[in-house]
């Protein structure tokens, strides 16, 4: 049903219950993992940017994923793209014939939400494939 399944990370705590999740859809239907990190070039340096070298968190992101995946004997490929997070992930699932993404939610809701937005949401818009949005709270057995 699946032969490959995006994962966007950023390497956050609210984004490991997709990896794993993630992962075991690609196990159990033998898909290839695609781990996708993507590095904003808004052109402004944020605050975060200055505490936090960009590359080398990305390349944590998807070890982690890599680490997970090689657990569980699942191929992977790796990613690292920089752009607007939502508009690399729909366009990655077009040049990369994504057939599933399985991607977290920071739970964010009320005025942050609506200040901050939502990838997954833009993403669910956008995207011409499934979504599996998977909550922080989701701790898979």
């Amino acid at each position: 049903m699946y032969q490959d399944i995006l994962l966007p990370t950023d390497g956050s705590d609210s984004v490991s219950s997709a990896v794993k999740r993630g992962i075991e859809l690609a196990r159990d239907y033998d898909a290839t993992v695609h781990a996708l990190t993507v590095k904003e070039s808004t052109g402004a340096v944020k605050r975060d940017q200055i505490r936090h070298d960009p590359d080398e968190a990305a390349e944590q992101a998807l070890t982690a994923v890599q680490k997970e995946a090689e657990a569980h004997s699942v191929s992977t490929e790796s990613y690292v793209e920089s752009g607007v997070p939502h508009a690399v992930i729909t366009d990655y699932i077009d040049t990369h014939d994504i057939d599933l993404i399985v991607m977290g939610t920071h739970g964010r809701t009320g005025l942050q939400r609506m200040l901050v937005g939502s990838v997954a949401e833009r993403v669910i818009r956008k995207s011409d494939v499934p979504v599996l949005v998977i909550s922080p709270d989701d701790v898979s057995e």
